[in-house]
């Protein structure tokens, strides 16, 4: 099985390439090959498919695509090549089931097929948004480990030290991540969830001298926790990502890869962005030696992936790692619209049960292009997980009727969404609760939500 080591040697003897090369003339023009070949086409009207052929096709595609163009090293300017029995030897050694957590937050994902009634793993929090805080920080924290579903946290990102930026690979980033693992362990002591993990390996850890100062054992990070690492679209990884890696490996602890195919870049249309998203599945458990993938393709314009283009690239590829592999896989959405919005619920609830009845679990949630510092609350990640446990076992087919219900929603309005209302406005931290605005949407939402065949209940939290 390839290894880490193999990988540094494909590496550094693979054949040279110029980066531009490769994603212009190699890797787009090789997509658009294979959809060619498969007669892959986006279909306006499903944008959650049934059609098992069509995800053995992208699944086949896919598997084509990586071993046709290989990853690439930004670090050598070489192409790191991969041969079928290679990427089909890696699928069948990769876990079906990772353990996270300690005590008796400890708990093993497992994979999902579509249509499948095992509730998804429900890694909620802020996806990596940005706070313009600790305290509003620590307020996060503390909502996002009191959800019941929450099976591990995605933290936000402290972006000042001492009220200066964070800038990459500096020592203000290391402090920063230091006290990113600091303060969210003290957040989960506060409400008693001592042992949930953090699966995003805290969003303040950009480069690998961070990440190697954050796993010291005074500042909280455990082995239990996933160790998230960020792979550059299309299929590209450098000697940081790789000592990321290789630090993690050394812990026992499970490699995550998170990953983001633009829909409208490399990899064109939704056609060929459904595939590219199979295929760095692949290449992660080989390059990364990953135990899990996070992918979240993007529009390009939108910046969002709760257009009807993007589900049906989130079902599409979805279905396709599912039936055909056991890799676990957790779908990453992210809203147009902000905070205290009819429209970002819709558009996480659409995004969370696409994927769901697709066969993935789900990661919830990046809120209005996750880009504004504070526009996050725990309402929008609780709801989301409400969602996708609501729809855990329902049919593709009833799916498919109710995101084109919530399309109809707030379509018309990705290109110009509401940016809402901030965390201090819309979520009272002393009471942790919404505001009584927010209360009276999320009743007003639960019951939409009802009357299209997702039954959610009005929880105490609910309550103004």
């Amino acid at each position: 099985m390839v290894q880490v080591l193999d990988v540094m040697q494909k590496a550094l003897e693979g054949p040279p390439l110029s980066e531009n090369d490769y994603q212009l003339k190699r890797y787009a023009s090789k997509v658009q090959e294979k959809v060619r070949e498969y007669e892959i086409k986006f279909d306006s009207d499903n944008p959650i498919p049934s059609d098992n052929s069509l995800a053995d096709d992208m699944f086949e595609a896919g598997l084509e695509l990586l071993v046709d163009v290989g990853a690439y090293c930004m670090s050598t300017g070489r192409v790191i090549p991969f041969t079928e029995s290679e990427v089909k030897e890696g699928i069948r050694n990769a876990p079906s089931e990772v353990f996270f957590g300690e005590g008796r937050d400890r708990k093993a994902m497992v994979p999902r097929k579509p249509e499948d009634p095992t509730p998804p793993w429900c890694l909620l929090g802020a996806a990596g948004g940005p706070v313009a805080s600790d305290e509003s920080f620590l307020t996060l924290m503390e909502g996002f480990a009191e959800i019941p579903q929450t099976n591990s946290i995605t933290t936000p990102a402290i972006t000042s030290v001492s009220g200066m930026r964070v800038r990459p690979a500096s020592p203000l980033e290391l402090y920063a991540t230091m006290r990113n693992a600091v303060l969210g362990r003290e957040a989960c002591n506060r409400v008693g969830r001592e042992g949930k993990p953090f699966m995003n390996t805290l969003s303040t850890a950009e480069s690998d001298v961070s990440l190697a100062a954050a796993v010291h054992p005074r500042f909280g990070l455990r082995p239990s926790d996933g160790f998230m690492i960020a792979s550059m679209d299309p299929m590209k990884v450098d000697f940081a990502r790789l000592n990321k890696a290789v630090v993690a490996s050394s812990l026992g602890a499970p490699i995550g890869m998170d990953f983001s195919p633009l829909l409208g870049g490399y990899s064109g249309g939704p056609e060929g962005t459904a595939i590219g998203t199979v295929a760095t599945h692949m290449m992660g458990v080989l390059t990364l030696q990953t135990s899990y993938s996070i992918p979240f393709p993007l529009h390009l314009r939108y910046v969002s992936n709760s257009s009807r283009e993007m589900l049906w690239t989130i079902a599409t590829m979805g279905q396709a790692i599912s039936r055909n592999t056991d890799l676990l896989s957790i779908s990453l959405n992210y809203t147009a619209a902000g905070p205290c919005t009819p429209m970002c619920l819709y558009e996480t609830s659409a995004s969370v049960m696409t994927a769901v009845a697709s066969g993935l679990s789900m990661e919830s949630v990046g809120v209005a292009t996750n880009k504004y510092e504070d526009r996050v609350t725990p309402v929008e990640p609780r709801l989301s997980a409400e969602v996708g446990h609501a729809v855990a076992g329902m049919k593709r087919s009833e799916a498919n009727q109710v995101a084109k219900a919530l399309l109809k929603k707030y379509e018309s309005k990705l290109a110009s969404p509401p940016l809402g209302k901030s965390l201090q406005e819309c979520w009272n931290a002393e009471r942790r609760r919404p505001s009584k605005e927010y209360s009276a949407l999320i009743k007003r939402f639960k019951k939409t939500m009802t009357s299209l065949g997702v039954e959610l209940e009005l929880s105490e939290l609910d309550k103004p």
